[in-house]
This record gives structure tokens, C-alpha cells and sequence, in this order.
């Protein structure tokens, strides 16, 4: 066999086993899932060394490597992130099982009663690049929504990976859930993710996380439903009836607080009429931090050592410390900017004025859309839904940052007393 061939064959015998599994995972009940979360976070802190002397490993072969600054920052692990990954398992124990939930539960004129039962969608493939927590995080939600997962990460992040899914089987066997619930692709050849986007009928969705090659990849091999964003080109537009202070805090916030994630702010929209007294406050922020600025125009005209910003800035997801800034006449032109060149990822708005921020709300088509908050705030974790697994920005099943009742799926009930049909 040839080294095609052999993995083929390794792939499908993990979606195999993950389709048996995944019929177990249906029927666990609810205290058996929040036991093996429990377990796994347990795992976890009880096996830091262990992962972080992976992750040291990882992160030394990828600064051989010349990855650039943005991967390691993802691919780094720390007390404090493993910690965090625990937590996320605990949250996502602590959430309401969505699984067999009714609703909509009616009584038609034929005497039928009809209604909707939540149902896991059954095998989830998640291909990710760099981040390692997102093995423990993927592994949470699936679990509880009744899934199978099958987890490939990237081979920077291999041994970090291996660790830590050995403290989820960990979790699962002490359970009594089959270990098949939650498998990690050994192999780093890239051929494993060809194989697992088209296995039809053994995977029921696959969840790409990392850069837009990857994602686009996946898009056009996949002969499975694929939830994906392509990139994360967020915007704040700090409105000229914004409060000055707010408004700074929440640029900063947004740009400075981590710079290789996807809800970072890449571009910076400003009235014109408020321009000039938050601009400089904010360049003397930005410059402290080491962030390099580029701007239009207008935005030169208050802040002459500012590098001019090219039509190409405006469709780019640094992932660094850069950012574009535009002045614009008000809510109508920095709605039509993100319209043309947002990625329907999280954008912001920083106004006083309740029908303005309603106007952005209604009008701004993103996955999500703030007011008077940092776009930082676009995740799982701080939006209650324990963790996260990839944020979407499709518009069918799931949109926006992906938790428990994104893994699932609805289907038809119908309860009669021997109804027939006339």
C-alpha cells in the first residue's frame, strides 16, 4: 500500500469507530457526560507538567521552524490557559443538556400532537491549526451535545495535542463512555484532512479553525456540510456622539488586548465630527504598545507621522500589531465601509445615541454586533456557552460563536393514541 492508501484506510477506521461511538453518545445520559467533563478537567490539572512540557517542545520546534509570531501565540500554553481549559470542561458540565429537549409542542385538528426534539448531529470532524486548547474545548461541547468528535490538529502543535487527549480519554474511561467518543488524528500528513472532508456518511459536519487557506481548502474539497468563517476583519466605529473615554477604552481593548485572534479590531472607523479628540489619545495608546498605524487622509490630517493606508488595508486581517484607521461623515459611510469590506465576523459601535446603536444593530450583517463593548467579547466562553467550537459566519444552522446547540440538530416528533389518517 502506498502512504495514500494506508491513510485512507487509518481515517476511515477513526469515522468508523466514531460512528459506533457516536450511537453511545446519543444515549448517555446527562450525568455520565458531565461526569467524563469533570474527569477530563480534572486530568488536566492534575497532568499540567505534562502538557506544558509538550507545548515547550511544540513551541521549540515551531520557532525552529520560523513560525511567525501570531501561530506561536496560539500555539503557547501556560498555567493560567491550561487552567482556563479545565474551566471551560467545568462550564460546559454546568450548561443545560440540549439533547431531547421538545418544543414547539402542538395540537393539530387531526388530534396529533407535533413538536421539535434537539438531537445531536452525531460525527463531528474539527481540523484546526496552532491553538491546542481548542482539543480540550471541541472535545467538551461535542461530548455534551451527544457527539462523536474526530480532532485534527495542526503538526505544530502535535505533542501538545497527544497530551492532552490523553487526559480526555482519561476523562471518558472513567465515565464508562467509549474512548472512540473523542479521537485526535495521529498522522500530520495533509492528506488525513482530504480523506476526513469527504467521508459522506460517516461524518455528519465538518468545523475548520485556522487560517483562510485552510478554511478554503476544506470549502472546496468537502462533500459534507462545512460550518466555517473565512477570516475575522472586525471593525469599531466610534460614532461622534460617543463618549470620548469609552470609546478609547474600547479601541484599545480591542485591538491591543490580543492581536493573533479572530475578534481582534483590524480597522478603526471614527466620525469626523469626534476625530480629532479621540485620535490622538488613541495614537499615544497605540504607539506605547508598538502597534503600527496606517490611515486615510483625513485620518493623516490629524495624525501626520501615520503611514498611509492602501485599498488593500481595508481587506486585511492583520493578526499583528497594525491597524487601518478611516475618518468617515458619520454612521451611514462607516456602515457602507463595513458592508464592503467586512467579513460578517463582530463589529462595534461606541454611541451614546439609543437609535443610532439600534440603526447598527439592525443594519450591520455580522455574526455579531456590539454596542459600546470591545470586540473582544466575540467568544464562547464569554458568551455563556462554556466554550466554543469556531465561530460562523454562514447563515443555515449555526451563526456566530458555535456552542452546545450549534452540535445539535432538530427533528420532527408526532404523538398520537392510535390516530390513523382520512
Amino acid at each position: 500500500m502506498d502512504a495514500k492508501t494506508d491513510i485512507a484506510g487509518y481515517m476511515r477506521g477513526l469515522a468508523e469507530a466514531a460512528r459506533e461511538a457516536a450511537r453511545a453518545m446519543a444515549a448517555a445520559s446527562t450525568a455520565a457526560k458531565d461526569a467524563a467533563l469533570a474527569a477530563m478537567a480534572a486530568a488536566l490539572q492534575a497532568r499540567e507538567g505534562e502538557i506544558l512540557a509538550a507545548n515547550a517542545e511544540d513551541l521549540a520546534a515551531g520557532r525552529a521552524a520560523g513560525l511567525d509570531d501570531a501561530l506561536l501565540d496560539r500555539l503557547e500554553l501556560n498555567p493560567q490557559r491550561v487552567a482556563a481549559m479545565a474551566e471551560g470542561l467545568r462550564q460546559i458540565a454546568a450548561l443545560p443538556d440540549p439533547v431531547g429537549e421538545v418544543t414547539q409542542l402542538r395540537v393539530r385538528p387531526s388530534g396529533i400532537r407535533v413538536g421539535r426534539m434537539r438531537v445531536p448531529l452525531g460525527v463531528v470532524g474539527i481540523i484546526y491549526e496552532s491553538r491546542p486548547n481548542v482539543t480540550a474545548d471541541a472535545a467538551g461541547l461535542c461530548l455534551k451535545a451527544g457527539n462523536a468528535a474526530i480532532l485534527r490538529g495542526g503538526s505544530e502543535a502535535i505533542r501538545s495535542n497527544r497530551a492532552i487527549a490523553a487526559c480526555i480519554r482519561q476523562g471518558l474511561a472513567e465515565a464508562g463512555l467509549p474512548q472512540a467518543a473523542v479521537q485526535v488524528v495521529e498522522t500530520t500528513d495533509r492528506a488525513a484532512v482530504g480523506e476526513l472532508v469527504r467521508m459522506e456518511g460517516l461524518v455528519d459536519l465538518v468545523v475548520p479553525r485556522g487560517g483562510k487557506g485552510l478554511i478554503e481548502r476544506v470549502t472546496a474539497e468537502a462533500r459534507v456540510p462545512v460550518l466555517k468563517h473565512l477570516h475575522g476583519i472586525c471593525h469599531v466605529y466610534i460614532d461622534d456622539r460617543a463618549d470620548p473615554d469609552k470609546a478609547v477604552a474600547i479601541a484599545d481593548n480591542a485591538k491591543t488586548h490580543r492581536y493573533g485572534v479572530c475578534n481582534a479590531m483590524e480597522t478603526l472607523l471614527v466620525a469626523e465630527g469626534i476625530a480629532p479628540r479621540v485620535l490622538p489619545a488613541l495614537a499615544a495608546r497605540y504607539r506605547e504598545k508598538g502597534v503600527e498605524l496606517r490611515g486615510c487622509a483625513r485620518t493623516r490630517a490629524i495624525l501626520p507621522d501615520v503611514r498611509p493606508a492602501t485599498e488593500a488595508d481595508w481587506d486585511t486581517e492583520y493578526l499583528a500589531p497594525i491597524l487601518s484607521i478611516r475618518v468617515v461623515a458619520g454612521i451611514d459611510e462607516a456602515i457602507a465601509h463595513i458592508a464592503r469590506h467586512g467579513s460578517g465576523h463582530t463589529d462595534a459601535i461606541v454611541t451614546e445615541d439609543y437609535g443610532r446603536a439600534w440603526r447598527f444593530l439592525r443594519e450591520v450583517d455580522s455574526s455579531s454586533v456590539m454596542v459600546n463593548a470591545s470586540t473582544r467579547f466575540a467568544d464562547g466562553f464569554e458568551y455563556g456557552l462554556g466554550a466554543e467550537i469556531g465561530i460562523s459566519t454562514d447563515k443555515l444552522h449555526a451563526r456566530g460563536p458555535v456552542g452546545l446547540e450549534g452540535l445539535t440538530t432538530q427533528k420532527y416528533i408526532v404523538l398520537g393514541d392510535g390516530h390513523v389518517r382520512v
